[in-house]
């Protein structure tokens, strides 16, 4: 079929939807954004409000404090999701929400340039609220570019993943220099520039996005997903409302035990659980619904890669900057371009990793996404071993070769690969249509809680020391991977054959 008879949205580049590149530099500014504040955010916070450091005065908290608030703005950046995800389903669409968080995105990185204390906290709320929106939604429009069993699908989200890294990298290097030399307010700022960057490609490639992410009403449709309806149910499911009132029991002794911010965490997470039941108990087949459950258990594995890897922005980010030999040739590395190792790796290994992954499928062997998730934990938790070896030589020494964080990033990154993109295209193969942006958002959701536990533990260093957070977090990623690997068939079972018979297929001029 002649390439000039195709629409612009059939036409592909590399083997690949155009649509996927549009999608790809999107995320690539996006990401920019977000690694890029991300990344400086914590040493902004430690940093001494006297202006003694060289990149200008920060707030001055301690690491408890900074890693606390880490925690919780990583969590709900990525909790927002759900949310983001049911508007999309019921009122935006994917391709408005995308347009309207990259909206929000650019404000809010514009508010962090104010020094003021009130632009800090209001930046940090905006970048939520975008992100909710833009994140799980552009991921499921990257699903919608391929037909169901094309085996492109993987490879596409590898290629897409590079734009999430190549922002990442681009970002760590770009903004560590302009932090040093003009302080952390103009490296918040080159964040927002960036991000209207990804604002303006996204607008200009609509033509190549014409059929992916358009809102489709169902009002007066039987299969029509209504949330509120769903919640009224629940009062008739004496299963479901028992759990979720022992939950919501729960909710409340940890706003008075722990504090109210816990406990709004766990009424909201008691609601999504609710609704989830019901989903479950909603699906009209058998197949569905073991295919639901497989869902929720590669969220669980998500929870916990994050909650490990995490830790780079967080406690291995502090380790870096005051624990770390980082002078190479007389120059000394600025603390936040080693988080550019992560992205870099994925640069040069991920279409690698990718393709290593689909020919072994295509031979036959084990190549199943649960299976490749749990390697990657295992491969992930690994490279906390090196942390564990800078532990006990900053113990001898007090300071530690920066080739540890070098050989662990490498290991971490061959994890990442192995799992999160993975993960992204697990999710638009098992989940079912209509609850295709929402479970989405729960896998966002899942990465947030991640980054919250992330958190916690980063902030359990100032009790166990280092070099015990470290053995702990490789010890147990090693089990909980392992884990998933024995009880690999039964998982492989409750998919019913949903990776099965991949292959390559493509649009053609009878394709609308």
């Amino acid at each position: 079929m002649s390439e000039s008879t195709l629409q612009p949205y059939q036409k592909e580049f590399l083997g690949q939807p155009i649509g996927l590149y549009v999608l790809f530099l999107t995320e690539m500014w996006e990401r920019f954004s977000y690694y890029g504040m991300r990344a400086i955010l914590v040493l902004y916070m430690t940093t001494s409000t006297l202006g003694e450091d060289i990149r200008g005065a920060g707030l001055g908290w301690t690491d408890r404090e900074a890693l606390a608030l880490y925690g919780w703005y990583t969590m709900l950046v990525y909790v927002m999701s759900i949310p983001g995800g049911m508007i999309a389903d019921k009122v935006l669409g994917q391709k408005k929400a995308v347009l309207y968080g990259a909206i929000i995105l650019c404000l809010g990185h514009g508010v962090l340039v104010l020094t003021d204390t009130w632009a800090f906290y209001t930046g940090l709320g905006l970048i939520i609220l975008g992100v909710g929106l833009l994140k799980p939604n552009i991921s499921t429009m990257v699903g919608g570019l391929y037909k169901a069993g094309d085996i492109r699908r993987d490879k596409g989200f590898s290629i897409f993943y590079i734009g999430i890294n190549l922002g990442s990298l681009l970002a760590t290097t770009a903004i560590g220099f302009v932090v040093i030399q003009f302080g952390w307010h103009a490296g918040f700022g080159l964040a927002g520039v960036v991000m209207l960057l990804g604002l303006l490609n996204y607008v200009f490639g609509q033509k190549y996005l014409t059929q992916v992410g358009n809102f489709i009403s169902t009002k007066g449709d039987e299969n029509e997903v209504s949330y509120g309806a769903m919640f009224l149910k629940l009062a008739k499911s004496p299963k479901q409302l028992i759990i979720a009132s022992i939950l919501l029991l729960i909710s409340f002794y940890g706003w008075y035990t722990l504090d109210w911010g816990y406990g709004l965490l766990f009424i909201f997470l008691t609601i999504i659980a609710a609704l989830l039941m019901m989903i479950y108990k909603e699906l009209d087949s058998q197949v569905y619904k073991d295919r639901f459950v497989v869902l929720l258990l590669s969220f669980i594995m998500v929870i916990i890669f994050w909650g490990a890897f995490e830790q780079a922005g967080g406690l291995m980010n502090l380790y870096t900057d005051t624990k770390t030999d980082r002078v190479l040739f007389g120059w000394e590395i600025p603390t936040v371009m080693f988080q550019g190792l992560n992205a870099g790796f994925i640069i040069l290994f991920a279409t690698a990793v990718a393709s290593v992954w689909a020919k072994r499928k295509l031979k036959g062997k084990e190549g199943s996404s649960i299976f490749k998730m749990a390697v990657g934990i295992i491969i992930m938790g690994f490279g906390f071993l090196f942390m564990v070896f800078a532990a006990m030589e900053f113990e001898k020494s007090g300071t530690s070769s920066m080739m540890w964080l070098v050989l662990a990033y490498f290991f971490h990154t061959i994890g990442e690969l192995c799992l999160s993109p993975v993960a992204l295209s697990f999710i638009t193969k098992l989940a079912p249509a209509k609850y295709a942006s929402l479970m989405m958002g729960v896998y966002f959701a899942s990465s947030g809680l991640g980054n919250k536990v992330a958190g916690i533990v980063g902030e359990a260093a100032s009790d166990f020391g280092d070099y015990t957070i470290f053995l702990g977090i490789l010890v147990f990623t090693i089990v909980f991977g392992s884990l998933f690997i024995l009880i690999l068939k039964p998982l492989k079972r409750l998919t019913h054959g949903a990776e099965d018979n991949e292959v390559v297929m493509h649009y053609d001029s009878t394709d609308v």
